[in-house]
């Protein structure tokens, strides 16, 4: 005992300064903070949802939409096949209906060319994890000779899939539009087999989040076709697309090719501007460099034609083309207000969901609710430290002292690290502090209470506090780690406010963990060598 060495003495000084120095920030506004050095830090602890109040969303995805998408797909590229000139093949009710693709062949001596077209369409389902093939088609068959009718559809691999990926996809794209509104620490996270939860603490605007996430943002360029009347019979491989709300100078509706000559897909920018012609907010696009080689291939061959800006099935723009596009770069407009534009612009920016996403469930937390869940977690932590306080120190004198001082650096080390990791505090992790007020005494009980056993037994002072603290670091250690091990378990398979008990109830174990090994030896070693009493008033 009396050779603790001095590097464990200034070893615990700057594990107590470190402790302080990043818990400070959460004692000045944030305002302050930024005024401070830019060396200093500024990082504060994040309150959850129900601490500061927000919105809680669950959302459906539309997995029904990705198959149709498919399948209309499928039906396009057999009537291309089919139309080529080397095909030539004659067939009749080639549509899709019922999670299903049916076309009749006309002519026997066609039939088995048209499986064969057919089945080469067939892609290999892709592994989400490996990009490695299955070595399994996307498609099955169901051939009728006798009727000549050939059934496609996708096989069940194939729409699991088609399932995964559409909602790591969309969970990817939600994370990206809700950061670009500057929205900090949203939990966003799977539940089930096609929902995904959104928790956004602190939100101001929770309409805006919810226009942001009900829109798919697929961005599609077609033609125009003016020759044809909205209202009479559409040729095949043209649709009547109706105009958006922004886009009030215009028509309507519109007559357009189904194909689309470039997609969103080929985006690497956007951002709200203003159009120098009307003086009306708009939305300046970039394209990658396929992108723009593409949009610079169509606007010389189409000079004179309209070309539709189609956002979700809606035209939001339909200009004509005055002069070849070559810089891969453009405008949209339309009647758009300055939110409009961008908001937009955020949907182009975070790219397109796979699916249309449904509100199933919406909850809005009021930051007053959350105040009194704050107030009533403080008031819950000043009761429990007056009462560690106060029992320690009737029941351990000088020593109780001792432990109470290192409970305040246990919880002045908790609040540090979760300043450093910007970490979200939620109404169970203010249980975990609770909790680990508690159990931050229990090592330094378990020592104590060996070395008042000692006192008993005739040891000397300097004997007694060495056999505590040897005889009770195996309990302590055995206890602790079991505690941490479940926190561990909590974190990895628990989520959302799991997850926050576990985070705070694991720091404090760590940190207890030094404050009754390290930081109360050191406090009571220099008591001992200091006074140097023959008796110890424990």
């Amino acid at each position: 005992m009396n050779n603790f060495d001095r590097w464990k003495f200034s070893f615990s000084l700057l594990i107590i300064f470190i402790g302080l120095f990043f818990l400070y920030p959460n004692f000045i506004s944030k305002k302050n903070l930024t005024n401070l050095p830019t060396w200093l830090p500024q990082k504060q602890i994040n309150l959850g949802l129900d601490l500061q109040g927000g919105s809680y969303l669950l959302l459906e995805i539309d997995i029904n939409s990705i198959i149709n998408e498919k399948l209309d797909s499928l039906v396009s590229e057999i009537r291309t096949n089919f139309r080529m000139p080397n095909n030539r093949i004659s067939y009749t009710d080639l549509g899709s209906e019922n999670n299903n693709v049916s076309v009749r062949i006309i002519k026997n001596d066609d039939f088995d060319k048209a499986v064969k077209i057919i089945k080469d369409l067939s892609q290999p389902i892709q592994s989400t994890n490996s990009f490695l093939s299955s070595g399994k088609k996307d498609l099955k068959f169901n051939i009728d000779r006798e009727n000549k009718l050939i059934t496609i559809s996708l096989n069940d691999e194939a729409i699991t899939q088609k399932r995964r990926s559409a909602v790591e996809q969309s969970i990817e794209i939600i994370r990206r539009r809700v950061d670009e509104t500057g929205t900090r620490e949203p939990a966003i996270q799977r539940q089930g087999d096609d929902r995904v939860l959104v928790k956004i603490p602190g939100l101001d605007d929770p309409e805006r989040i919810k226009n942001l996430l009900g829109k798919t943002a697929r961005l599609t360029f077609q033609l125009v076709v003016n020759d044809i009347n909205v209202d009479g019979r559409i040729p095949p491989g043209m649709a009547v697309y109706k105009a958006d709300d922004s886009n009030k100078s215009f028509t309507d509706k519109y007559v357009l090719q189904k194909r689309v000559l470039l997609s969103g897909e080929n985006l690497l920018n956007a951002n709200p501007t203003i159009d120098q012609q009307t003086g009306k907010p708009a939305v300046a696009f970039r394209l990658n460099a396929s992108g723009s080689k593409r949009f610079g291939d169509i606007t010389t061959e189409k000079v004179g034609y309209q070309f539709a800006i189609v956002l979700d099935g809606k035209v939001i723009s339909a200009p004509v083309i005055r002069q070849p596009i070559t810089g891969g770069n453009g405008i949209i407009t339309g009647s758009f207000s300055v939110d409009e534009a961008n908001d937009l612009s955020v949907l182009l920016r975070a790219g397109a969901l796979p699916a249309p996403l449904t509100i199933l469930e919406e909850r809005t937390v009021g930051p007053g609710l959350g105040a009194d869940s704050v107030a009533a977690g403080k008031i819950a932590c000043i009761v429990a430290f007056i009462g560690i306080i106060i029992f320690m120190l009737i029941s351990y004198g000088i020593f109780g002292l001792v432990a109470n001082f290192s409970l305040i650096v246990n919880l002045i080390l908790i609040g540090g690290v979760l300043s450093l990791l910007q970490a979200t505090l939620t109404l169970p992790g203010i249980a975990g502090i609770v909790l680990t007020i508690g159990m931050a005494v229990d090592a330094n009980v378990l020592i104590f209470e060996r070395i008042r056993e000692e006192v008993i037994n005739g040891k000397s002072p300097i004997a007694a506090i060495n056999n505590g603290y040897s005889k009770a670091i195996a309990t302590i250690i055995d206890a602790n780690l079991t505690t941490l091990i479940a926190a561990v378990l909590l974190f990895s398979f628990g989520s959302g406010p799991v997850k926050g008990f576990s985070v705070t109830l694991g720091l404090g174990i760590i940190s207890s963990m030094f404050t009754a090994i390290t930081l109360s030896k050191l406090i009571i070693f220099i008591w001992l060598r200091k006074s140097k009493p023959k008796y110890l008033p424990i």
